[in-house]
């Protein structure tokens, strides 16, 4: 081979290896923060934003890892300039070129959706369903054969299909219109994450409880209480039952057990052959019976200092309970009650 092709091969080659390294550099420096986290957030951008201001926004908000490989993506990519002022879904799963673009395009890529508290894993599958969120049966089937195995509260919670039961955190949300079930499921474990802090956990451990129950006494209490000024009465009630070795009675879990609300319920109701029966079981049921709010979980973390053992719905029927120690007492708010009702419904 003359030395004028050997050289024009050499630099060919150098060539080469200059594109694939830079390619590969590219790759580095575009890749997602973390492909397998497929939380989303919403990131506001103001008007008149540059870049940087754009990369601190994102690295703020966990998104991305690094606001100079942003920055350095956005130029090559060529989206200075570009982007538009509005609140967009973004997640750590996605590439910088990716959000960059999503940015860019000024159309808020988003769909909004309200989880109130004290929904059950069905009942929250029903609404999403009903706004044309999620497909119910997809839903119900990730949230009980998933892998959220990367939250790790969810090593205490209940066996069985319901273990996200309670954990689906009730707010409100904006998803990427292109959010699946798994998506959105994981964005509901994300906020739970975040409102039950290293705090409440340290504080479930001086009370010598888990999280899992923790939780299922949160949505007891949410369950029970229309009235935020009860929700630590109610809590204290509960733990009261427990330490006196009394069963909690508690309508909801029959409810539960049912898989329907009844207003009042029959004998035969508080009979059922189920592990969530308050009434015939002592003690916690196994699993939450719906996803408590902020509140019922300070509540159950942070219960008062009572000796009540009874509650009841208060004959002013403003969801408010009178409580008392003294099942005497109790038999006589109960009447008020029942009079109070009757006299409303006549």
């Amino acid at each position: 081979m003359k030395k004028s092709a050997k050289k024009a091969l050499t630099i060919l080659i150098v060539i080469l290896l200059i594109l694939i390294a830079l390619s590969a550099t590219l790759l580095i420096i575009n890749r997602p923060k973390d492909r397998n986290d497929n939380t989303f957030v919403i990131v506001k951008i103001e008007a008149g934003s540059s870049t940087d201001d754009i990369a601190r926004a994102l690295h703020k908000k966990g998104v991305i890892s690094s606001v100079s490989k942003y920055k350095l993506v956005s130029k090559l990519w060529r989206y200075d300039g570009k982007y538009k002022a509005g609140s967009f879904s973004v997640s750590p799963s996605m590439r910088s070129s990716d959000i960059a673009q999503t940015i860019s395009k000024g159309v808020s890529s988003t769909k909004n959706f309200t989880i109130p508290e004290g929904y059950t894993l069905e009942q929250t599958a029903k609404k999403l369903d009903k706004e044309g969120i999620v497909n119910k049966d997809k839903f119900l089937d990730v949230a009980r054969h998933g892998d959220f195995s990367k939250f790790s509260f969810l090593k205490g919670a209940q066996s069985g299909d319901n273990h996200l039961e309670g954990y689906l955190f009730p707010d409100t949300y904006a998803v990427d219109l292109d959010a699946d079930e798994t998506q959105i499921i994981t964005t509901m474990l994300n906020q739970y994450d975040k409102v039950f802090t290293k705090k409440y956990r340290e504080r479930a451990k001086e009370l010598n409880l888990t999280e899992n129950q923790i939780i299922i006494i949160a949505s007891l209490i949410e369950r029970e209480s229309q009235y935020d000024g009860d929700r630590a009465k109610i809590a204290s009630v509960i733990y009261n039952r427990i330490k006196a070795g009394m069963p909690l009675q508690i309508d909801a879990t029959i409810q539960y057990a049912l898989g329907k609300t009844k207003e009042n319920l029959s004998i035969d109701d508080t009979k059922i052959d189920s592990p969530f029966n308050t009434y015939t079981n002592k003690g916690l049921p196994p699993g939450p019976i719906c996803s408590p709010g902020k509140e019922s979980i300070k509540a159950a973390l942070y219960p008062e200092d009572t000796d009540f053992l009874y509650y009841v719905v208060s004959e002013k029927l403003d969801g408010t309970h009178n409580f008392s120690k003294d099942y005497n007492q109790f038999l006589k708010d109960k009447d008020a009650y029942s009079k109070a009702l009757a006299e409303k419904n006549k």
